[in-house]
């Protein structure tokens, strides 16, 4: 089965994790990351070509033109992250759209290329920020892919939303992030923090469970989740783990995943 490989084109100071530590208006004076981490997946992906999506924070791609447009030569699908990655639970439908545009402008101004999809920051599409599918669907995005079908995390979620692709009711395309129901629950197997705590083992067994209910895996990892020399700031315990932990392994997890089932771009997965 082929499954669909995402990756989050963020610093590492852009999560919504450390906000409160390096807030949006100090991100000038941090030390940038993205271009080493970027491109060692870039060249990882064209050891084993395949195809990805990358969804780009407009913060990022006003200050690294250079580099979305290398993605995109590489012959990758670009979509958008937002411009601030500021959560869809923080803003209103007007805010939005402001920061949606701002960031299709600076984006498809650098590749001249249309923008197809979309990712919220931390995946806050939820129940009550469903107002934010019809400003895509105004901006003519063929699909969402913010959802995520559980109600394990405090900040995101649609706990009954289904596990494979869906439309929403004004027929916008959702790529959900993928779980896996194990006795009735519905636990997150598809990348990111997951990917970085859980043993290979287990996101393996987690993935064949989903293949066996018939539907792809849409995987998803942070540029900066790759790089063990991301700079360590002082945190609260939790957050830095969180943030932190088993960045060192999870380049090598990666090629693995990569060796052992078959990915390609979102755009390619539905036929756009």
């Amino acid at each position: 089965m082929i499954n669909a490989l995402t990756f989050d084109v963020e610093e590492w100071f852009c999560t919504s994790n450390l906000e409160m530590f390096v807030p949006p208006r100090e991100w000038g004076r941090a030390i940038s990351r993205i271009e080493l981490s970027t491109k060692n997946i870039l060249d990882l992906l064209a050891r084993h070509r395949v195809e990805a999506t990358f969804f780009v924070l407009g913060w990022v791609a006003e200050r690294h033109p250079d580099l979305i447009r290398e993605i995109h030569d590489r012959g990758h699908e670009i979509a958008t992250h937002g411009y601030s990655h500021t959560r869809l639970t923080a803003m209103t439908p007007d805010a939005f759209a402001r920061d949606l545009d701002r960031a299709i402008g600076i984006t498809e101004s650098i590749t001249g290329a249309g923008i197809h999809g979309f990712r919220a920051p931390s995946f806050t599409i939820t129940h009550s920020t469903l107002w934010a599918v019809d400003i895509l669907k105004d901006r003519n995005f063929q699909y969402d892919s913010s959802v995520v079908p559980t109600g394990l995390h405090p900040d995101y979620g649609i706990p009954d939303a289904p596990l494979t692709m869906y439309r929403h009711d004004n027929s916008l395309l959702e790529i959900p992030i993928s779980c896996a129901e194990i006795a009735g629950r519905r636990v997150p197997c598809s990348g990111g923090a997951y990917f970085r705590f859980y043993p290979y083992a287990l996101t393996r067994r987690l993935i064949d469970r989903c293949h066996r209910r018939g539907y792809p895996v849409i995987f998803y990892l942070h540029t900066w989740e790759i790089d063990a020399e991301t700079p360590r700031i002082p945190l609260p315990p939790l957050r830095a783990i969180r943030h932190y932990h088993n960045l060192e392994g999870t380049f090598a997890k990666l090629e693995q995943l990569l060796l052992d089932y078959r990915f390609t771009s979102i755009r390619t997965l539905i036929g756009i």
